[in-house]
Parts: structure tokens; C-alpha cells; sequence
């Protein structure tokens, strides 16, 4: 069944006057997202935003400085994703190293506390004689549990970075870019760098009161942690704005000076990465699922224990670990999809068009894994997605991706409001969600919600819009200027890594491992040739050797091997011209 794709060119409404030694084709991409001045690419430190002006930070500062002071047991509650992984090594890494002797962490399992700061895991911070909690990356929901340890007596503070409920939980300090009345101006900050903030904040109070001489200590560069904080922001794909930027991009050139967690330089060796020429590319697509596994397939503690290990060689044999357990979901993910695939056969054997919502139940699909489905039936079917899997107590978890223009949380809460009955709880923002309904209610909520995408969702906002920064000029496919292009982020939401696209006459193609399409091609309008791949291609189309003109969208890259340098395509999208 086709579906509907059409290329838009970005508009560049204010073109600014930049440096010379940039490059026309890279001030156009400047340009085009929105930069208006040079000064907006200056990603040193001193233009970061400061700390004082989160909401919170002061009181949040002073209760954890007691609590220090007191020799109080601190308990660190994470998440299960990277951000949540790296926000609890940050955490336990600054505090060690400003001199706290009594901190420990929690990470909730999945499957059996679920998200976030939660009564059961309460329970396990007083087992474990916890007198502060400090959530980092949750906690701006748990009303129950926050209510909970107060009754027990415990301190908590609460650090997040996601929305804000109307109601909040009564603790003892909220750090939340996103409070109704916080003026802090990135409101994009990552739970990693919202634990950054504070951790920097807490050793100017600690220099304050003549801490680290006191208990002779040298005192502690913050910036130490800007790898785990580039890790953390890349991976949970929040907006690049320009403080996050600045965040990512010291992080990432401090993995490439070496001056990172032997943890993540074990993520690069297993992952074949050379650290000297990471990018924040990178970081999402080899480093963070790695570790992303542990916390679907496993427990994220794995992930945490890897990111503060010091020893190089135990990174590795963690890492590998880590890895292997990657490899496993991998498997496992291949077999979902193939699986809602022929779900999808079906229903077009039956439909000339497939549903404007699509969801998809199997009761031995892993609960761990169906975001990421979910996420890639989203881009195949452009169709916002929510796949289930059993808890195997008559309930079933589902993850929602949605689609640009949808606002996928809203749209649930609409749902919610015309069948309160139907979903027991759910939670998200505007391009995920996740939650809970009774198995038996399955089929009347894949109709419910078909109708009422029936009846919400106009058809254009399902048609693809892939927007492109037009095409290249022949004089810049070089091995120079790509490279300048990929290294002149970080590249990420918000601020988009650069695809073109173009129309080519190809040379050759050939398949390679059996599912890539490897093609040399010739600009239409005349250049040079130049290698192109597009992973994962549709075998039953490609190769084609009677298709000689094509229309691509793609990305420009670099090709380093055995010692030659060329520009290189990596392919998104493929169609035959005449």
C-alpha cells in the first residue's frame, strides 16, 4: 500500500551575515534553523545558563548540604532509561567526589515497581535506612509515594525535568525547569542536566562554607561530568536549544580529548567507535541503546554500575555484557516486528487503507521492547502507534509514538474523558506515552481509539512531510565539506543534522549483506561520482539494474578507509525517476 511522502524544503527566513570560513551550504543550514547570530554557535561554558535561576535550587542546595554535613544516609532514585542511568552516576560521582561518605541508589525495575519514585520503592529506601531521597530524572508525579516517605520522616527532593501535573508532591524541595513559576531559560534540559545543575550549584555552596578545606579536600571540577550529561541529553532526544548544545558539545569533546567514564570508553570499543571522532550521532545510535538494554531487558543498575566503574577493564567485560544483552533484544525486536507486520498484512487483505491509528497487541511480546516497536512501525506506516504487552496479571502495558502534529498524551486524555472506564492509568508528552488498560477491554480500545482518530485526525497530517535543506551544489560533494558538515553540530532534536535531497544518475548498484544497497551516483546536473548506502533496503524493489535515475533524500557523510577520504550518502528515502 503506498503511502503519502512529500518533500518540503526548509524556509530560511532571516539569513544572517556569517564568518567567511563558513561555508555557504553550512550558513544556509545555520540559516535554516532558525541561528541568527554567530554567537548563538559559541558553545563555551561561559555562556551556559546559570543555576541560580532555577526555581528550588536554593533550598534543594541547603537541605542536601545538612544532609552531608549530618552524615545522613542519601538515597538516589533514577530511572530505567540513559538519562536516568546517567543521572544517577552524575549524581553519585559529584557526591563522592565532594566528600559525601553515605549515598546509594535505586534504579525501579520495570516490571515490578514501574516508573519512577514509587511506594515500593520507598519501601526499599528504608530498608536500605535512607534519611534523603533525591530523585533525578522522576519524580514531578509521585504524590503517593513522595506522601509516603514523609510519613516515615524522610527529606525528600525531587529533580526533574518532565511537565508538571497541576497538582505536585509535597516535598521538601522541587528542581524542575518546567515549574509554572521557574525563570530558568532552557526549558529543555535533560533529568541529567537538570542533576548537573544542581550538583554545580552544590559545590559553590560547599566552597561557600569552606568545605573542601575543612575536610581537605580538593575541591571538585564539575565539568568532569559533561560526558555522562552529553550522553543523557542525546539519548532522551530532548529539544537542542542552545544550552543544551553547550552541554552536549563539551561532553562530547571531552570523549574525544579521553577525559570520560571508563564506562563509555568500554561502550566505544565494543560498539567499533573511534573516540577521537565521536559525534552526538553517535552517542544515539551506538552508545545509548547499549545501554538502554540494560534497563529493557534486565535492570538498568547494570548500566549504572558501568557508567561509575574505574577500572578499564572491568568497563569492558560490563560493556560486553551490556552488549550482549543488546544483541538480545535486538532478536527479540526483529521477531515483534515481523509479527505486527503480517498483523498489518491482514488487515490490508481485508482494507484498501490501514486504520489513521494503529494498535497492536501479542500476549509474548516483551513489555521492555514495544516502544521501540512502536517507534518503528510509527516511521514505516507514518501512523501514530501503540503496541501492548502482557503483565501477565490481566493487564496490559502499552508505549504510544505519535506523529507530528498529534499531540499523543492530549489525544489519550481525550479518550480518557469519553471512556473513563477504559484506561486504568497513562502518562507522556506530546510524541510518547505509556499506558495501562485491562486485557479484556483490548478490542473496545482499538476502536474506540480508531474512531475517535476517525474523527480528530484530518488526512493531511498523515501524510509524510520530509523536510529536507535542498539540494547540494555539485562544487561541494567533498571529503572538506562534509566533514565540516557533520562535525558543526551537535545535531539533534531541535536542531536537526542536515539531509538534502537531490535527483542522480546511478552507476552501479549492488547489495551488500544481503539487505543494503550500496550505489554509485552522478548528480543530474553534473559532479562527481560519489558511493551512496541505503541500509535495509526493500529487497523486492532493490537492486534494480532497469532503474537509472532516482530521486534520494539523505545525509552527508564522510568515508574514512584504509587511508582514503570521501564524501560519502547515507540514503533515508529512494524512489525511481524517469
Amino acid at each position: 500500500m503506498k503511502r503519502n511522502k512529500l518533500i518540503h524544503r526548509k524556509l530560511i527566513e532571516v539569513y544572517p551575515e556569517f564568518p567567511n570560513d563558513i561555508p555557504l551550504l553550512l550558513q544556509r543550514i545555520y540559516a535554516s534553523r532558525g541561528i541568527t547570530h554567530t554567537q548563538e554557535l559559541d558553545y563555551t561554558t561561559r555562556n551556559l545558563c546559570n543555576y541560580d535561576k532555577l526555581n528550588g535550587i536554593e533550598k534543594a542546595v541547603e537541605i542536601l548540604y545538612l544532609a552531608m554535613k549530618n552524615n545522613q544516609q542519601i538515597m538516589i532514585v533514577g530511572d530505567f532509561d540513559t538519562d536516568g542511568a546517567t543521572s544517577t552516576a552524575l549524581t553519585i560521582k559529584a557526591l563522592k567526589n565532594m566528600g559525601c561518605q553515605f549515598v546509594d541508589y535505586i534504579i525501579p525495575d520495570r516490571f515490578n515497581d514501574g516508573y519512577g519514585l514509587s511506594v515500593s520503592v520507598v519501601k526499599k529506601a528504608i530498608l536500605k535506612k535512607a534519611q534523603l531521597i533525591i530523585t533525578v530524572d522522576n519524580g514531578i508525579s509521585a504524590i503517593e509515594a513522595v506522601d509516603f516517605a514523609k510519613q516515615a520522616n524522610l527529606s525528600v527532593i525531587i529533580t526533574d525535568h518532565h511537565l508538571c501535573p497541576e497538582q505536585l508532591p509535597n516535598a521538601d524541595a522541587i528542581i524542575n525547569p518546567n515549574l509554572p513559576n521557574c525563570d530558568f531559560p532552557s526549558k529543555h534540559l535533560a533529568g541529567v542536566g537538570v542533576a548537573f545543575y544542581f550538583m554545580s550549584a552544590l559545590r559553590a555552596k560547599l566552597r561557600k562554607e569552606n568545605w573542601f578545606t575543612d575536610n581537605n579536600l580538593t575541591e571538585y571540577n564539575i565539568t568532569n561530568l559533561l560526558d555522562l550529561v552529553a550522553l543523557g541529553t542525546i539519548a532522551d532526544v530532548v529539544r537542542l536549544d542552545h544550552n543544551n548544545r553547550i552541554l552536549v558539545y563539551q561532553g562530547v569533546n571531552r570523549i574525544r580529548a579521553g577525559y570520560c567514564s571508563e564506562g563509555i570508553k568500554a561502550l566505544l570499543q565494543i560498539a567499533k567507535k573511534d573516540p577521537t571522532s565521536i559525534t552526538s550521532t553517535d552517542l544515539a545510535f551506538y552508545i545509548a541503546p547499549r545501554l538502554n538494554a540494560a534497563g529493557r531487558m534486565d535492570n538498568m543498575t547494570l548500566g549504572v554500575e558501568l557508567l561509575l566503574c574505574d577500572n578499564y577493564d572491568l568497563a569492558i567485560s560490563k560493556a560486553t555484557d551490556l552488549d550482549n544483552l543488546n544483541s538480545d533484544r535486538k532478536l527479540i525486536e526483529q521477531t515483534m516486528h515481523k509479527e505486527a507486520l503480517s498483523f498489518i498484512e491482514e488487515i490490508e487483505k481485508q482494507s484498501t487503507a490501514i486504520p489513521n491509528f494503529l494498535v497492536f497487541y501479542h500476549p509474548q511480546w516483551h513489555q521492555g521492547i514495544i516502544g521501540i516497536l512502536s517507534a518503528r512501525l510509527k516511521d514505516k506506516y507514518y501512523r501514530p502507534v501503540i503496541s501492548f504487552a502482557s503483565t501477565q496479571d490481566g493487564f496490559l502495558k502499552g508505549s504510544g509514538r505519535s506523529i507530528k502534529g498529534l499531540h499523543l498524551r492530549d489525544f489519550i486524555d481525550k479518550l480518557n474523558q469519553q471512556h473513563p472506564d477504559l484506561i486504568v492509568s497513562f502518562g507522556g508528552h506530546a510524541m510518547a506515552v505509556g499506558l495501562t488498560i485491562r486485557e479484556e477491554d483490548l478490542e473496545r480500545f482499538k476502536s474506540s481509539i480508531e474512531a475517535l482518530s476517525d474523527k480528530q485526525l484530518p488526512p493531511n497530517l498523515l501524510e509524510q512531510i520530509i523536510e529536507t535543506d535542498g539540494e547540494i551544489d555539485s562544487q561541494d560533494f567533498t571529503y572538506a565539506i562534509a566533514k565540516q558538515v557533520k562535525e558543526s553540530g551537535p545535531w539533534g532534536e531541535g536542531f536537526s543534522t542536515p539531509i538534502f535531497d537531490g535527483e542522480f544518475i546511478i552507476h552501479r548498484q549492488q547489495l551488500l549483506a544481503e539487505k543494503h544497497l550500496k550505489l554509485v551516483l552522478e548528480p543530474k546536473n553534473g559532479g562527481p561520482l560519489i558511493e551512496g548506502i541505503f541500509f535495509n533496503v526493500n529487497r523486492q524493489q532493490w537492486p534494480d539494474q532497469s532503474i537509472k535515475n532516482v530521486k534520494i533524500v539523505y545525509h552527508l557523510d564522510v568515508n574514512e578507509f584504509r587511508g582514503n577520504q570521501s564524501p560519502n550518502l547515507i540514503i533515508k528515502h529512494l524512489w525511481p525517476i524517469a
